[in-house]
């Protein structure tokens, strides 16, 4: 039987060319377990900072990874990678290669124990209060979540409103400072913005640190009605990266109980 002749479709799809290079291939994997900077990552990978910053330059030009300035120092960028267009991207790429390689997959399954998961943020008041009701209303038991602040601050009006768009009541919640939690033990401490990065602090028992560099919506208008679309972005944020936390997470049930044994 003759071999099938080449067409002009047989080039892998451009996502597997980019994504297929060593280096950007790894950033993608270190970005994919928490934002960095560009420091970061070239020590990371033991590449030149010149060399790493081309990658991340191809990557942002795909949209695969996009940079937000540092809320604790404006010289500083964190890099996050944008994991909703990277799951579309390999689907359709193994669609390419069979029609029956698609984005459906065998559901996730339950972890032995619920993973401890911590969210941080400077005011309690808004994002980390958000992560922490998503995360104990998206995982259906695979975690207890908790949420505290370095400078403690009273729930955002916004918060609760944004959380009830979503059928969860927050009303109520009261901020706690991070030193509540300093004796207890996490499978994962989540920073969710520059500044509390900079001064989180040691948890017992080495849990998985992770840092989503995300604005504080409440920054973002001088009325809580100027700053609902940031509350609204914030709360569609939080929820996609909750949805590839929780199944990270269910993908290695024993490793998140030995953490927090």
């Amino acid at each position: 039987m003759a071999e099938p002749t080449p067409g002009r479709d047989s080039a892998p799809p451009g996502f597997l060319q980019l994504a297929g290079h060593p280096v950007r291939w790894r950033l993608l994997r270190e970005l994919a377990r928490s934002d960095r900077q560009v420091r970061e990552l070239t020590s990371l990978t033991g590449h030149p900072q010149p060399l790493v910053s081309y990658h991340l330059g191809r990557l942002r030009a795909a949209r695969l990874v996009s940079a937000r300035r540092s809320s604790a120092d404006g010289r500083d960028a964190y890099y996050t990678v944008d994991l909703a267009r990277c799951g579309e991207l390999l689907a359709a790429a193994g669609g390419a290669l069979h029609p029956a390689l698609g984005p459906a997959g065998r559901p996730p399954a339950a972890a032995e124990a619920p993973a401890r998961v911590l969210f941080l943020c400077t005011g309690n008041g808004a994002r980390s209060q958000m992560a922490e009701a998503l995360a104990q209303r998206r995982s259906g038991g695979l975690v207890q979540a908790f949420s505290a602040g370095s400078h403690p601050r009273s729930l955002h009006p916004n918060t609760v409103r944004v959380m009830a768009e979503r059928g969860i009541d927050v009303r109520g919640r009261g901020a706690k400072h991070l030193s509540v939690f300093a004796a207890d033990r996490f499978g994962y401490v989540i920073t969710l913005c520059d500044r509390v990065r900079e001064v989180c602090p040691e948890f017992p028992g080495h849990p998985r640190h992770i840092h989503w560099s995300i604005p504080d919506p409440a920054a973002a208008g001088d009325t809580d009605e100027a700053s609902y679309p940031a509350f609204q972005a914030t709360a569609a944020e939080l929820e996609a990266r909750i949805g590839f936390l929780l199944a990270a997470i269910a993908a290695r049930p024993a490793r998140s109980a030995r953490q927090q044994a």
